[in-house]
């Protein structure tokens, strides 16, 4: 049996809920998350001892006491990636597969700092949102994509990573501009990739589910909705993940997705200009 240790914000938050049942299913009971640190309690739910109680899992006092008995490290906190550097000094220094939940870095600096403290370190190191395993996002035709248009529920600031993580795996990493072209209620961003290549992502509603149009140079265009299990299917890649140490999601992507992020929010404050991106770093670390 090999463990996982979980460290958080607080635990008692939804994907630290849903994850340790998952993951022992998925792994076929071969992997069960069994530690787990959290920096303060829930302000309206559990606290992290009950937490730990109601799952069966051994609250840790230290991150280091987490690290130091776990094979395998996620660090959570979904809703509040400002924590997510303090939160893995220590496990990116462990040399100890680790995933970091979505958002990855509240900016592009903190996502490089991130991925080199790993690499120093040879700690396999990767975060995606589940949106990225769809199958229906796997499978379609990549070649000869043109413009995506995407719509979906949430606010733009925990939420927009669900419709750019998909566009990012389709037209690659090579965003060049952003402008803002939404309204208060509705956040809209206009993203350019290299050779004339756009996405559009909408955010219209709690009501609005998942949708994406892909138009290609042919003229054609197909409509993708995610009606399959996404999250079984990223917690299918993550067991794989600690398995075999393989990455799937190349961290160029990922730091590209989080510079798109924190240049649209940029970009709010100065709607229909065009906000130039940084170049795409080129270096892999993984």
């Amino acid at each position: 049996m090999k463990k996982i240790g979980f460290i958080d914000y607080y635990l008692d938050e939804w994907h630290a809920n849903k994850y340790p049942e998952w993951i022992q299913s998925e792994s076929g009971g071969e992997m069960q998350v069994a530690y787990a640190y959290g920096v303060k309690d829930a302000e309206n739910g559990l606290s992290n001892a009950e937490w730990c109680r109601r799952n069966n899992v051994k609250l840790m006092n230290t991150i280091e006491e987490v690290v130091n008995e776990s094979d395998y490290l996620i660090v959570l906190s979904p809703d509040h990636p400002e924590q997510h550097e303090a939160l893995a000094q220590l496990p990116l220094q462990s040399g100890k597969p680790t995933y970091m939940d979505k958002t990855f870095a509240p900016d592009r600096k903190a996502a490089i700092r991130l991925f080199e403290l790993a690499a120093q370190h040879g700690t396999p190191l990767y975060s995606s949102s589940a949106l990225r395993f769809a199958a229906e996002y796997v499978n379609v035709e990549r070649s000869g994509m043109k413009v995506i248009s995407s719509w979906g529920p949430g606010a733009f600031e925990n939420y927009s990573i669900h419709q750019i993580e998909p566009i990012v795996s389709m037209l690659g990493p090579d965003a060049k501009r952003v402008m803002y072209i939404g309204t208060d209620t509705t956040p809209a961003l206009l993203i350019e990739f290299t050779d004339g290549r756009q996405a559009i992502i909408h955010h219209l509603g709690e009501d609005c589910p998942f949708t994406m149009a892909v138009n290609y140079q042919s003229g054609s265009c197909k409509i993708l909705k995610p009606e399959s299990d996404f999250f079984k299917l990223f917690i299918q890649d993550l067991v794989a993940f600690f398995s075999t140490g393989h990455i799937n999601v190349p961290s160029t992507q990922t730091i590209s997705i989080i510079t798109i992020i924190e240049y649209g929010l940029k970009a709010a404050a100065c709607p229909y200009q065009w906000i130039e991106l940084p170049e795409r770093l080129v270096k892999v670390f993984n």
